[in-house]
C-alpha cells in the first residue's frame, strides 16, 4: 500500500472540508487501542471537534496537517508538526497525533508520514522536533528505525482508552 498512497499537505480550508474522514482514522484508532489524548468510548461529535479545531490551528499557521491518501482519496493516516511554539523555541516543534487507519498498518504508511513530516519541519526551519508514545507500543520501533533519539520515559503519565495507567516515552529528532 505505501507505494499506492499519496502524501498531501492539507491547508485550512482543505483540512476543514476532511474533518469526517479524520474522525474516521482517529475513532478507529482509539478504537484499536491507541492512546492518543481520548477515551472509550469516542463520541464522533468529540473527533470531529478535535478535528474542526487542528482545522482551525491549521489556517492560523500554528500546525501543519499531512494526510496519506488511498488511490480513491480514502484517508489511511495522518500526522501533525505544531509549529506554534513559544518565543524562545522558534527552531522547534512538536510531531502529534500520528494515526494509521488499523486497515492500512504495516504497509509503510507510518514511515511515509514520519519522512514528510521531517521534511516539512525542514521546510518550516524547524532543526529539533519532540515526540511522544506508549512506552512498549509498535511506535517504538517505527521511532528507533527512522533515527529519532529516546530521551526518557515517565511512568504513568497517560491513559490508555480503556482507562488503564500507561508510561510513556518521549523522542527526539536533530534535523
Amino acid at each position: 500500500m505505501s507505494d499506492t498512497v499519496t502524501i498531501r499537505r492539507l491547508d485550512g480550508d482543505a483540512a476543514m472540508a476532511r474533518v469526517h474522514a479524520l474522525a474516521d482514522v482517529l475513532v478507529d484508532c482509539v478504537e484499536g487501542g491507541a492512546s492518543v489524548s481520548f477515551m472509550l468510548p469516542l463520541p464522533r461529535e468529540k473527533a470531529l471537534a478535535f478535528w474542526r479545531g487542528v482545522a482551525e490551528a491549521v489556517a492560523r499557521d500554528e500546525r501543519v496537517l499531512l494526510v496519506a491518501e488511498d488511490q480513491d482519496g480514502t484517508i489511511a493516516g495522518t500526522v501533525q508538526l505544531i509549529v506554534a511554539q513559544p518565543d524562545n523555541q522558534p527552531h522547534r516543534a512538536d510531531v502529534a497525533k500520528m494515526l494509521v487507519h488499523r486497515r492500512a498498518r504495516r504497509q509503510g504508511v507510518a514511515q511515509r508520514l514520519m519522512a514528510a513530516i521531517e521534511h516539512v519541519a525542514r521546510d518550516e526551519g524547524k532543526t529539533v522536533l519532540v515526540l511522544d508514545t506508549v512506552t512498549g507500543g509498535d511506535a517504538e520501533r517505527l521511532y528507533a528505525r527512522a533515527g529519532w533519539q529516546r530521551a526518557g520515559v515517565v511512568p504513568d503519565y497517560a491513559l490508555m482508552p480503556d482507562g488503564a495507567l500507561c508510561d510513556t516515552t518521549f523522542y527526539y529528532r536533530l534535523l
